[in-house]
Order: structure tokens, then C-alpha cells, then sequence
């Protein structure tokens, strides 16, 4: 007599590794939160806590309440994004779900983790950042408030980029693992190289016209932007080109599969971030370019929105061709 043989149970979902990096890092990712979302509620609450007397931002109270309101509800992702990366069910939720969300979150983070350090950086060697060389700029925010909010939007980067990578090694480790020469021709075609040759040619205009403006070119600037820029911007603008070059060239090596040697996840990594930084720091600034300006010496020039929106172009072209790669990648494997 032969005992009877059940079923072979579905494979389950990989569980996330436990230990206490995550738990750590996610306490770290949400407490990073706190500042910014207290500082927001209390302005939408009508507060005007850090904010001086003349600034800008009271100009237009309606416009910034609402602004304020979006603002504490991104922060408020990211919270739910630090759940997702390390609970169980997180494992569940549909790829483009957790994709969009965590692209934007990191691409709007990563040219603030590397270029207020920077700033830092450069004002302790006698850097410019307080607009000395021109007019004094008009009032914005308490000194106390940068540290504070720019701090905490440098811990949530890095806590939640290293939870990505750790939810993104468990889950999809087997699509960018290896090197660029192992991956088969099918997973970019002539379409997918075009797409990347233009989104690299167009990432020209914003990136070098971001070096113009840095190197002390006032071409293109508004008249009062041009009379206030100081090395805070300068260093800004710098950081977003240089994240433009790298979005380009990290996507044209993807898509050409060269040099053979390079790992694929470090390519894809650069690719991620720097596609992210330029889609949605353009794409903000040309939300920024369309408000009200209460200044007409501030208001964007034409040139200014043409590198915006060359930034933004450029960021969602090189994010298709990566998205493309990935999907396909994945269908492979």
C-alpha cells in the first residue's frame, strides 16, 4: 500500500532578510520625515514659523497653502514607501506600482544629497552663497531652516535608496545581475537606441547651458536671478548637468551593451537615479516657471524654460529606454 503524495505547494514570494538594517532604516526614513511635514502642516495651519517678515512666500498665501498641502502628502509617500520596501505584503504590490513612485522620490532627492554637502563644502572654502556679489537677495526662509529640512531629506535618500536596493536585490536580482556583454540583443532594438540617442542629444541644451550659467554666463537669466546668483546656485546647476550627462551616458551604454565588462546594476543604478533627477527636478521647475512671479525681474526667460523642459524631456526619454530594457530583461529571465 502506497501513501498518497499532496500537491507541491506554489513557491512562495522571497521574504525580505530580516535583521536590523531594515527595521533601522526604516525608522530612519520616516523619522526623517517629521521635520518637513511638522514645518508644512504649521504654514498650511497658518503658522509662519521660520518664515521672515517680506518674504516671497507670503506673497501669495492661497497658491502656498495648496503647495504646502501637495507637499505634506509627498512626504507622506515616502513613509508609505519605507512600509512597502520592508513588510511582507510589500513584496506583493505590482511592479509599476512601486516603480513610478520610488524613481521620483529618489530622482527629486539625489541632486539635493549631493549638492547641499557640496554647498557646505565650498562655503567653508570661501564659496559665495549668500548673494554678496550682487543686490541682496529678498527675504525667504530662516538660516535655521535648511539644515534642518535639507538634513532630513538626506537621510530619507539614503534610507530609502539602500532599502530599494536590498527590496530590488530580493525581488528582481536575477534582471540586473551580471554584465552589460551578457545581455541579449533582444532587450533593446534600433527603436529603443534612438529614443536614447535623443534624449542624449536634447540632454545637451539644459546641461550646458547649467555650465554657462555656473562659469559666470548671465546669457539667458532672469535679470534679478542673474544679479543674485551666487555658488549655491552655481553649484546646483552644476550638480543637475553633471546628473544629465551620467543619465545620458549610463542609458546609451544600457542600450549599446558596451563595454562588456561593466556590471548591469551599476549601469542601471546610474541610469535610475540620474533619468529620475532630470525628469522631475525639470519637470518641477517648469511647474515653478508657470506660477505667478510677484517680481517681473524674476520671471523665466525663454531660455530658461527651454532648458527646463530639455531636463524633463530628456529625464523621461532616458526613463522609457531603461523601462524598456528592464521589462524585457524580465520577461527573459
Amino acid at each position: 500500500m502506497t501513501t498518497p503524495t499532496l500537491p507541491a505547494p506554489a513557491p512562495a514570494a522571497p521574504a525580505p532578510a530580516t535583521g536590523r538594517l531594515r527595521p533601522l532604516l526604516r525608522i530612519l526614513a520616516i523619522v526623517a520625515c517629521l521635520p518637513y511635514i511638522c514645518l508644512k502642516v504649521a504654514w498650511v495651519a497658518g503658522s509662519r514659523v521660520g518664515i521672515p517678515a517680506g518674504s516671497v512666500l507670503l506673497d501669495h498665501p492661497t497658491m502656498m497653502g495648496v503647495a504646502n498641502a501637495v507637499s505634506v502628502l509627498a512626504d507622506a509617500v515616502v513613509v508609505l514607501l519605507a512600509l512597502l520596501l520592508t513588510r511582507p505584503w510589500g513584496l506583493r504590490v505590482r511592479a509599476w506600482l512601486l516603480a513610478f513612485p520610488m524613481w521620483a522620490a529618489i530622482g527629486l532627492i539625489g541632486p539635493i544629497v549631493i549638492a547641499y554637502p557640496a554647498q557646505l563644502l565650498v562655503s567653508l572654502f570661501g564659496g559665495n552663497g549668500g548673494g554678496s556679489s550682487g543686490p541682496p537677495r529678498e527675504p525667504f526662509l530662516d538660516a535655521w531652516v535648511f539644515p534642518i529640512v535639507y538634513g532630513g531629506f538626506i537621510v530619507q535618500g539614503l534610507s530609502l535608496g539602500t532599502l530599494f536596493a536590498l527590496y530590488a536585490r530580493d525581488r528582481w536580482g536575477r534582471i540586473w545581475g551580471g554584465r552589460l556583454g551578457a545581455l541579449p540583443a533582444a532587450v533593446s532594438g534600433p527603436g529603443v537606441r534612438a529614443v536614447a540617442v535623443a534624449g542624449s542629444v536634447v540632454a545637451l541644451v539644459p546641461a550646458t547651458l547649467g555650465i554657462l550659467w555656473a562659469s559666470g554666463t548671465t546669457t539667458g537669466l532672469a535679470p534679478q536671478l542673474a544679479a543674485e546668483y551666487d555658488a549655491d546656485r552655481a553649484v546646483v546647476d552644476v550638480v543637475r548637468a553633471l546628473l544629465l550627462v551620467l543619465a545620458a551616458v549610463a542609458t546609451l551604454l544600457l542600450v549599446l551593451r558596451r563595454p562588456a565588462w561593466l556590471r548591469l546594476r551599476t549601469v542601471m543604478g546610474v541610469s535610475w537615479v540620474a533619468s529620475g533627477s532630470a525628469g522631475c527636478w525639470g519637470a518641477y521647475m517648469l511647474l515653478v516657471a508657470a506660477l505667478p512671479q510677484g517680481d517681473a525681474g524674476k520671471a523665466p526667460t525663454g531660455l530658461m524654460i527651454t532648458a527646463y523642459a530639455g531636463e524633463m524631456i530628456t529625464g523621461f526619454l532616458l526613463a522609457g529606454c531603461l523601462a524598456v530594457v528592464l521589462n524585457r530583461r524580465g520577461a527573459a529571465a
